[in-house]
Protein backbone atom coordinates (compact mmCIF):
# COMPACT_ATOMS: atom_id res chain seq x y z
CA UNK A 1 0.00 0.00 0.00
CA UNK A 2 2.65 2.57 1.07
CA UNK A 3 4.56 1.74 -2.74
CA UNK A 4 1.42 2.59 -4.58
CA UNK A 5 0.46 5.32 -2.61
CA UNK A 6 4.34 6.62 -2.98
CA UNK A 7 4.12 5.96 -6.61
CA UNK A 8 0.73 8.10 -7.04
CA UNK A 9 2.50 11.18 -5.07
CA UNK A 10 5.57 10.89 -7.37
CA UNK A 11 3.19 10.59 -10.67
CA UNK A 12 1.26 13.14 -9.48
CA UNK A 13 4.54 15.67 -8.26
CA UNK A 14 6.33 14.39 -11.83
CA UNK A 15 2.59 15.77 -13.85
CA UNK A 16 2.25 18.89 -11.35
CA UNK A 17 5.91 19.91 -12.61
CA UNK A 18 5.14 19.08 -16.39
CA UNK A 19 2.01 21.43 -16.00
CA UNK A 20 3.88 23.90 -14.41
CA UNK A 21 6.51 24.17 -16.95
CA UNK A 22 4.17 24.35 -19.96
CA UNK A 23 2.67 27.62 -18.18
CA UNK A 24 6.03 28.74 -17.30
CA UNK A 25 6.72 27.91 -20.93
CA UNK A 26 3.58 29.86 -22.00
CA UNK A 27 4.36 32.86 -20.38
CA UNK A 28 7.93 33.16 -21.42
CA UNK A 29 7.15 33.23 -24.89
CA UNK A 30 4.80 35.77 -24.63
CA UNK A 31 8.30 38.19 -24.64
CA UNK A 32 8.20 37.60 -28.54
CA UNK A 33 4.49 36.82 -29.32
CA UNK A 34 3.00 39.28 -27.73
CA UNK A 35 5.45 42.15 -28.19
CA UNK A 36 2.63 45.46 -28.48
CA UNK A 37 3.77 47.65 -31.45
CA UNK A 38 4.56 51.15 -29.73
CA UNK A 39 6.14 49.91 -26.86
CA UNK A 40 9.69 48.78 -25.71
CA UNK A 41 11.09 45.52 -26.42
CA UNK A 42 12.27 43.64 -23.53
CA UNK A 43 15.30 44.68 -21.83
CA UNK A 44 15.07 48.57 -23.45
CA UNK A 45 15.59 50.46 -19.59
CA UNK A 46 13.42 52.69 -18.44
CA UNK A 47 15.08 55.89 -17.91
CA UNK A 48 14.58 58.98 -15.19
CA UNK A 49 14.54 62.64 -16.50
CA UNK A 50 16.73 64.56 -13.98
CA UNK A 51 16.60 67.94 -15.00
CA UNK A 52 16.01 69.70 -18.96
CA UNK A 53 18.12 72.94 -19.04
CA UNK A 54 19.17 75.92 -22.07
CA UNK A 55 22.18 75.51 -23.37
CA UNK A 56 24.54 77.80 -25.57
CA UNK A 57 23.76 75.91 -28.37
CA UNK A 58 20.03 74.51 -27.51
CA UNK A 59 18.40 72.68 -25.07
CA UNK A 60 19.80 70.02 -22.82
CA UNK A 61 18.36 66.93 -20.86
CA UNK A 62 20.23 64.76 -18.03
CA UNK A 63 19.01 61.48 -17.82
CA UNK A 64 20.03 58.05 -15.73
CA UNK A 65 23.45 56.79 -16.68
CA UNK A 66 23.38 53.58 -18.33
CA UNK A 67 24.99 52.27 -21.23
CA UNK A 68 21.77 52.81 -23.32
CA UNK A 69 21.25 56.46 -22.55
CA UNK A 70 25.13 56.50 -23.85
CA UNK A 71 24.24 55.49 -27.44
CA UNK A 72 25.20 57.30 -30.08
CA UNK A 73 23.04 59.27 -32.67
CA UNK A 74 19.69 60.55 -32.73
CA UNK A 75 16.48 58.97 -30.92
CA UNK A 76 13.15 59.07 -29.54
CA UNK A 77 12.57 59.68 -26.00
CA UNK A 78 9.53 57.81 -25.46
CA UNK A 79 7.00 58.59 -22.15
CA UNK A 80 3.55 57.47 -21.32
CA UNK A 81 2.16 60.67 -22.09
CA UNK A 82 5.51 62.17 -24.44
CA UNK A 83 7.63 62.08 -27.21
CA UNK A 84 10.73 63.80 -27.55
CA UNK A 85 13.76 63.73 -30.07
CA UNK A 86 17.80 63.57 -28.68
CA UNK A 87 21.17 63.79 -30.13
CA UNK A 88 24.01 63.53 -29.09
CA UNK A 89 25.81 62.87 -26.22
CA UNK A 90 27.13 65.99 -24.56
CA UNK A 91 30.40 64.88 -22.55
CA UNK A 92 31.65 68.34 -21.90
CA UNK A 93 28.82 69.30 -20.21
CA UNK A 94 28.95 69.28 -16.35
CA UNK A 95 26.45 66.37 -14.80
CA UNK A 96 26.97 64.42 -12.04
CA UNK A 97 27.89 60.94 -11.78
CA UNK A 98 24.72 59.26 -12.52
CA UNK A 99 23.73 60.95 -15.32
CA UNK A 100 24.06 61.49 -18.92
CA UNK A 101 23.70 64.91 -20.76
CA UNK A 102 22.30 64.67 -24.17
CA UNK A 103 21.17 67.40 -26.62
CA UNK A 104 17.34 67.96 -26.46
CA UNK A 105 16.64 68.59 -30.09
CA UNK A 106 12.47 69.20 -29.60
CA UNK A 107 9.90 68.06 -27.55
CA UNK A 108 7.17 66.72 -30.01
CA UNK A 109 4.22 66.37 -27.69
CA UNK A 110 3.65 66.43 -23.79
CA UNK A 111 6.38 67.49 -21.51
CA UNK A 112 9.38 66.19 -19.92
CA UNK A 113 9.93 67.04 -15.88
CA UNK A 114 12.28 65.89 -13.19
CA UNK A 115 11.06 62.10 -11.96
CA UNK A 116 9.37 61.75 -15.70
CA UNK A 117 10.39 57.58 -16.82
CA UNK A 118 11.07 57.31 -20.53
CA UNK A 119 12.51 55.09 -22.77
CA UNK A 120 14.94 55.04 -25.76
CA UNK A 121 12.92 54.06 -29.22
CA UNK A 122 13.80 54.48 -32.76
CA UNK A 123 11.19 56.44 -33.80
CA UNK A 124 12.17 59.90 -34.05
CA UNK A 125 8.87 60.65 -35.66
CA UNK A 126 4.83 60.61 -34.68
CA UNK A 127 2.50 61.41 -37.14
CA UNK A 128 1.97 60.71 -40.48
CA UNK A 129 4.32 61.86 -43.63
CA UNK A 130 2.46 65.05 -43.69
CA UNK A 131 2.33 66.23 -40.12
CA UNK A 132 6.15 64.94 -38.86
CA UNK A 133 7.96 65.63 -42.41
CA UNK A 134 5.39 67.85 -44.52
CA UNK A 135 5.68 65.69 -47.25
CA UNK A 136 2.08 65.23 -49.47
CA UNK A 137 0.95 62.09 -48.63
CA UNK A 138 -2.38 59.92 -49.44
CA UNK A 139 -3.77 57.69 -47.22
CA UNK A 140 -5.19 54.28 -49.28
CA UNK A 141 -7.13 51.30 -47.86
CA UNK A 142 -5.11 48.26 -49.23
CA UNK A 143 -7.45 44.62 -49.29
CA UNK A 144 -4.88 42.23 -47.29
CA UNK A 145 -5.58 38.78 -46.30
CA UNK A 146 -7.58 39.54 -43.00
CA UNK A 147 -9.22 42.52 -43.43
CA UNK A 148 -8.16 46.18 -44.68
CA UNK A 149 -4.41 47.70 -43.96
CA UNK A 150 -4.30 51.13 -43.70
CA UNK A 151 -1.26 52.66 -45.71
CA UNK A 152 -0.01 55.90 -46.06
CA UNK A 153 1.49 56.36 -49.75
CA UNK A 154 3.71 58.99 -50.58
CA UNK A 155 4.29 59.84 -54.77
CA UNK A 156 7.74 60.16 -56.14
CA UNK A 157 8.62 60.36 -60.15
CA UNK A 158 10.31 57.07 -60.35
CA UNK A 159 8.44 53.56 -61.36
CA UNK A 160 10.55 51.76 -58.56
CA UNK A 161 8.91 51.88 -55.83
CA UNK A 162 10.02 51.51 -52.29
CA UNK A 163 7.61 49.72 -49.57
CA UNK A 164 8.51 50.31 -46.39
CA UNK A 165 7.85 47.39 -43.23
CA UNK A 166 8.45 48.16 -39.56
CA UNK A 167 9.20 45.14 -37.13
CA UNK A 168 8.55 44.40 -33.42
CA UNK A 169 7.89 46.92 -30.85
CA UNK A 170 7.56 49.69 -33.62
CA UNK A 171 4.93 51.39 -35.80
CA UNK A 172 4.49 52.44 -39.43
CA UNK A 173 6.09 55.88 -37.48
CA UNK A 174 9.53 53.97 -37.77
CA UNK A 175 9.73 54.15 -41.57
CA UNK A 176 9.48 57.72 -41.16
CA UNK A 177 12.79 57.88 -40.25
CA UNK A 178 14.06 57.26 -44.21
CA UNK A 179 10.90 58.88 -45.18
CA UNK A 180 12.07 62.16 -46.27
CA UNK A 181 15.78 60.37 -47.65
CA UNK A 182 13.59 58.13 -50.40
CA UNK A 183 11.35 61.01 -51.13
CA UNK A 184 14.44 63.25 -51.74
CA UNK A 185 15.29 60.44 -54.29
CA UNK A 186 12.08 60.64 -56.18
CA UNK A 187 10.91 57.15 -55.05
CA UNK A 188 7.43 56.35 -54.33
CA UNK A 189 6.87 54.60 -51.22
CA UNK A 190 4.33 52.55 -49.14
CA UNK A 191 4.28 52.16 -45.95
CA UNK A 192 1.54 49.89 -44.72
CA UNK A 193 0.10 48.80 -41.55
CA UNK A 194 0.65 45.05 -40.60
CA UNK A 195 -2.43 42.67 -38.72
CA UNK A 196 -2.35 43.93 -35.09
CA UNK A 197 -1.48 47.59 -35.89
CA UNK A 198 -3.96 49.99 -34.56
CA UNK A 199 -6.40 50.31 -37.26
CA UNK A 200 -5.66 46.96 -39.03
CA UNK A 201 -7.03 43.37 -38.79
CA UNK A 202 -5.81 41.67 -35.69
CA UNK A 203 -4.49 38.00 -36.16
CA UNK A 204 -6.91 35.31 -35.34
CA UNK A 205 -4.86 34.23 -32.53
CA UNK A 206 -3.85 37.70 -31.84
CA UNK A 207 0.01 36.66 -31.73
CA UNK A 208 3.41 38.24 -33.51
CA UNK A 209 4.48 35.24 -36.09
CA UNK A 210 7.88 36.45 -36.47
CA UNK A 211 7.17 37.23 -40.21
CA UNK A 212 6.07 33.94 -40.82
CA UNK A 213 2.40 34.85 -41.38
CA UNK A 214 2.77 38.82 -41.88
CA UNK A 215 4.65 39.04 -45.19
CA UNK A 216 1.29 38.44 -46.43
CA UNK A 217 0.07 41.73 -46.09
CA UNK A 218 3.32 42.90 -47.44
CA UNK A 219 2.51 41.00 -50.29
CA UNK A 220 -0.97 42.50 -50.38
CA UNK A 221 0.78 45.81 -50.56
CA UNK A 222 2.96 44.68 -53.24
CA UNK A 223 0.29 43.77 -55.64
CA UNK A 224 -1.52 47.36 -54.73
CA UNK A 225 1.92 49.14 -55.59
CA UNK A 226 2.17 46.62 -59.08
CA UNK A 227 -1.46 47.56 -59.84
CA UNK A 228 -0.93 51.42 -59.41
CA UNK A 229 1.87 52.39 -61.79
CA UNK A 230 5.31 50.53 -59.97
CA UNK A 231 7.45 48.16 -62.78
CA UNK A 232 9.82 47.49 -59.71
CA UNK A 233 9.76 46.77 -56.23
CA UNK A 234 12.42 47.56 -53.39
CA UNK A 235 11.41 45.83 -49.92
CA UNK A 236 12.99 47.68 -47.07
CA UNK A 237 12.14 45.92 -43.80
CA UNK A 238 13.45 46.48 -39.84
CA UNK A 239 13.72 43.50 -37.61
CA UNK A 240 10.48 40.99 -38.70
CA UNK A 241 9.35 43.97 -41.24
CA UNK A 242 13.05 42.40 -43.03
CA UNK A 243 12.13 38.81 -42.39
CA UNK A 244 8.40 39.55 -44.26
CA UNK A 245 10.66 41.32 -47.14
CA UNK A 246 13.09 37.83 -47.11
CA UNK A 247 9.98 35.28 -47.45
CA UNK A 248 8.32 38.03 -50.29
CA UNK A 249 10.71 37.27 -52.42
CA UNK A 250 10.89 33.99 -51.78
CA UNK A 251 7.54 33.02 -51.20
CA UNK A 252 5.36 35.41 -53.17
CA UNK A 253 4.17 34.95 -56.35
CA UNK A 254 5.20 39.04 -57.51
CA UNK A 255 8.89 38.08 -56.49
CA UNK A 256 10.32 38.14 -59.92
CA UNK A 257 9.28 41.99 -59.62
CA UNK A 258 11.51 42.58 -56.21
CA UNK A 259 14.73 44.05 -57.88
CA UNK A 260 16.16 44.61 -54.25
CA UNK A 261 16.08 43.86 -50.66
CA UNK A 262 16.89 46.43 -47.71
CA UNK A 263 17.18 44.82 -44.59
CA UNK A 264 17.73 46.87 -40.98
CA UNK A 265 18.56 44.15 -38.01
CA UNK A 266 16.80 40.61 -39.93
CA UNK A 267 15.51 38.43 -37.44
CA UNK A 268 17.54 35.36 -39.39
CA UNK A 269 16.32 33.23 -36.34
CA UNK A 270 13.39 33.54 -34.38
CA UNK A 271 13.91 30.97 -31.94
CA UNK A 272 17.41 32.99 -31.08
CA UNK A 273 15.08 36.26 -30.99
CA UNK A 274 12.51 34.86 -28.85
CA UNK A 275 15.17 33.56 -26.24
CA UNK A 276 17.05 36.68 -26.12
CA UNK A 277 13.40 38.64 -25.61
CA UNK A 278 12.39 36.31 -22.85
CA UNK A 279 15.81 36.00 -21.21
CA UNK A 280 15.31 39.92 -21.15
CA UNK A 281 12.49 39.44 -18.66
CA UNK A 282 14.69 37.77 -16.77
CA UNK A 283 13.06 34.04 -18.04
CA UNK A 284 15.54 31.34 -16.21
CA UNK A 285 17.82 29.40 -19.19
CA UNK A 286 16.00 26.44 -17.50
CA UNK A 287 12.88 27.65 -19.28
CA UNK A 288 13.98 29.23 -22.32
CA UNK A 289 13.80 25.61 -24.63
CA UNK A 290 10.28 25.59 -22.76
CA UNK A 291 9.57 29.00 -24.35
CA UNK A 292 10.44 27.96 -27.77
CA UNK A 293 8.59 24.63 -27.64
CA UNK A 294 5.42 26.68 -26.17
CA UNK A 295 5.69 29.37 -29.45
CA UNK A 296 5.85 26.31 -31.88
CA UNK A 297 2.66 25.18 -30.23
CA UNK A 298 0.92 28.27 -30.13
CA UNK A 299 1.56 29.29 -33.68
CA UNK A 300 2.68 26.59 -35.57
CA UNK A 301 6.12 28.52 -36.61
CA UNK A 302 8.54 25.77 -37.93
CA UNK A 303 11.75 24.90 -36.53
CA UNK A 304 14.55 27.19 -37.86
CA UNK A 305 17.70 25.64 -36.44
CA UNK A 306 19.14 28.37 -34.50
CA UNK A 307 19.15 30.20 -37.92
CA UNK A 308 21.29 27.75 -39.40
CA UNK A 309 19.24 28.16 -42.52
CA UNK A 310 21.52 30.86 -43.20
CA UNK A 311 23.96 28.47 -44.68
CA UNK A 312 21.86 27.59 -47.26
CA UNK A 313 21.92 28.54 -50.93
CA UNK A 314 18.62 30.47 -50.69
CA UNK A 315 18.67 31.73 -46.99
CA UNK A 316 15.31 33.00 -47.27
CA UNK A 317 13.78 30.37 -48.36
CA UNK A 318 11.20 27.87 -46.60
CA UNK A 319 12.37 24.19 -45.01
CA UNK A 320 10.69 22.73 -48.17
CA UNK A 321 11.90 21.75 -51.77
CA UNK A 322 10.60 24.23 -53.91
CA UNK A 323 9.56 23.43 -57.80
CA UNK A 324 8.81 26.66 -59.33
CA UNK A 325 10.01 26.93 -62.84
CA UNK A 326 13.55 29.26 -61.26
CA UNK A 327 14.33 26.24 -58.88
CA UNK A 328 15.47 26.01 -55.33
CA UNK A 329 18.89 27.52 -55.91
CA UNK A 330 17.93 30.76 -57.54
CA UNK A 331 20.16 33.68 -56.02
CA UNK A 332 18.58 36.20 -53.58
CA UNK A 333 17.68 40.01 -55.38
CA UNK A 334 20.41 42.64 -54.85
CA UNK A 335 20.70 42.82 -50.87
CA UNK A 336 21.47 45.67 -48.49
CA UNK A 337 21.82 43.84 -44.69
CA UNK A 338 22.68 46.83 -42.03
CA UNK A 339 23.02 45.52 -38.90
CA UNK A 340 25.31 45.82 -36.10
CA UNK A 341 27.10 43.05 -33.23
CA UNK A 342 25.26 44.91 -30.57
CA UNK A 343 22.30 43.73 -31.63
CA UNK A 344 21.13 41.42 -28.45
CA UNK A 345 17.56 40.71 -30.36
CA UNK A 346 18.61 39.80 -33.46
CA UNK A 347 22.02 37.96 -33.48
CA UNK A 348 24.90 40.03 -36.34
CA UNK A 349 26.42 37.02 -36.57
CA UNK A 350 23.42 35.56 -38.75
CA UNK A 351 23.78 38.64 -40.98
CA UNK A 352 27.41 38.65 -41.05
CA UNK A 353 26.84 34.65 -42.13
CA UNK A 354 24.52 35.41 -44.95
CA UNK A 355 26.21 38.15 -46.26
CA UNK A 356 29.47 36.14 -46.87
CA UNK A 357 27.29 33.34 -48.54
CA UNK A 358 26.26 35.30 -51.07
CA UNK A 359 29.12 37.71 -51.80
CA UNK A 360 28.37 38.61 -54.94
CA UNK A 361 24.91 39.45 -54.20
CA UNK A 362 24.68 40.78 -50.68
CA UNK A 363 26.60 43.76 -49.19
CA UNK A 364 27.13 43.91 -44.93
CA UNK A 365 27.05 47.47 -43.57
CA UNK A 366 28.31 47.00 -39.90
CA UNK A 367 26.76 49.45 -37.36
CA UNK A 368 28.20 49.45 -33.99
CA UNK A 369 26.85 50.64 -30.78
CA UNK A 370 23.30 50.42 -31.81
CA UNK A 371 20.76 48.46 -30.52
CA UNK A 372 18.23 46.23 -32.66
CA UNK A 373 16.26 48.26 -35.26
CA UNK A 374 18.15 51.93 -34.94
CA UNK A 375 21.31 51.48 -37.32
CA UNK A 376 19.78 54.55 -38.66
CA UNK A 377 19.56 56.33 -35.78
CA UNK A 378 23.29 55.46 -34.87
CA UNK A 379 24.41 57.31 -37.52
CA UNK A 380 21.62 58.67 -40.09
CA UNK A 381 24.15 59.78 -42.70
CA UNK A 382 26.48 56.74 -42.90
CA UNK A 383 22.89 54.58 -43.29
CA UNK A 384 21.94 57.34 -45.95
CA UNK A 385 24.97 56.79 -47.72
CA UNK A 386 24.87 53.47 -47.81
CA UNK A 387 20.81 53.44 -48.85
CA UNK A 388 21.88 55.75 -51.53
CA UNK A 389 24.93 53.47 -53.15
CA UNK A 390 22.77 50.87 -53.45
CA UNK A 391 19.59 51.99 -54.33
CA UNK A 392 21.34 54.05 -57.39
CA UNK A 393 21.64 51.07 -59.66
CA UNK A 394 17.88 50.50 -59.27
CA UNK A 395 17.18 53.81 -60.10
Amino acid sequence: MRTVKATAAAVTAALTAAAAGIVAGRIASDAGLKAPPGRPLPGEPRLTVHSTAAGPDGPRIALTRDLAALRPGTYGLAGDASHAVVGDVLTAEPHSADTVVRRLERVTHGTLAPGDHVWLTPNVHVGDPTSALGLDHTDVDIPGELGVLPTWFVPGTRDTWVIAVHGLGTTREHTLNVMEFLHRHRFPVLAPALRGDVGAPRPPDGLNHFGETEWRDLDAAMRYALGNGARRLVLHGWSTGATMALRAAARSDLRDRVGGLVLDSPVLSWELTLRALASARHTPGVLLPLAVRAAQGRTGLPSDHYGLYADRTVPYDDHEDRTDDRGPDRPPPPTLILHGPDDTIAPWDLSRRLAGAHPDRIALHTVRRAPHAAMWNADPSAYEEALRRFLTPLM
